[in-house]
C-alpha cells in the first residue's frame, strides 16, 4: 500500500557517505522534530534525475529553507558511492542537500513506492515523488504518474505548496 498524506513514515536506515565511508543514518535521525523536504528518483545518473529532478531542488533550497524546511533529502535505489558523485555532479552537495541511499530498496518498498521497468534496466527503483514530511508525518505528497516525468514532484511545485 502506498504511504498517503497523513502517515507517519516507517522507521528505516538509509546509508550516506561519511568523512570515513558509508554510514548509517535513520528515519528518527532524518525527521524526528524537522521539517524536511524528501524526494525520490529513479536512479542517479538517469536523464531526468539528473537534467530536471534534482536541479530543481539545487534552485530552489533556498527558498525552501527560508519557507521554514529544516532539511532537503533525495532518496534513490543506488549505492552511497553513486549518490555521492551524482551529488557533487549534480551541485546537490554545494547547495546543502543530502543524498540517502536506499540500496536494498527496504524503505522505498516499505513505503509502497517500488517499481520495475526491466527494458530500461531499473529493479525494484524508486517511483518519482516529493514530500513534506513534519516530524516523521508525511503532510504533502506529490507523486508523477511516470518516472520519466518531472512536474509535479519538482522544487518549484514544493515551493508553492508552502
Amino acid at each position: 500500500m502506498t504511504i498517503a498524506k497523513g502517515e507517519k513514515l516507517p522507521d528505516a536506515t538509509f546509508i550516506t557517505m561519511g568523512e570515513n565511508g558509508p554510514e548509517g543514518v535513520t528515519s528518527a535521525d532524518l525527521f524526528a522534530g524537522k521539517t524536511v523536504v524528501l524526494f525520490a528518483v529513479p536512479g542517479a545518473f538517469t536523464p531526468t534525475c539528473s537534467s530536471a529532478h534534482m536541479p530543481s531542488f539545487v534552485r530552489t533550497a533556498d527558498k525552501l529553507r527560508a519557507k521554514g524546511v529544516d532539511q532537503i533529502a533525495c532518496v534513490s535505489v543506488n549505492d552511497p558511492f553513486v549518490m555521492k558523485a551524482w551529488s557533487d555532479a549534480t551541485g546537490a552537495a554545494a547547495a546543502d542537500i543530502t543524498v540517502l541511499s536506499d540500496a536494498e530498496s527496504a524503505f522505498t518498498t516499505a513505503i509502497g513506492m517500488d517499481f520495475t521497468a526491466p527494458p530500461a534496466g531499473l529493479i525494484a527503483r524508486s517511483q518519482r515523488y516529493a514530500m513534506l514530511v513534519k516530524d516523521g508525518v508525511v503532510t504533502e505528497l506529490n507523486l508523477e504518474e511516470s518516472p520519466g516525468v518531472c512536474e509535479l514532484s519538482g522544487g518549484e511545485t514544493m515551493l508553492d505548496a508552502l
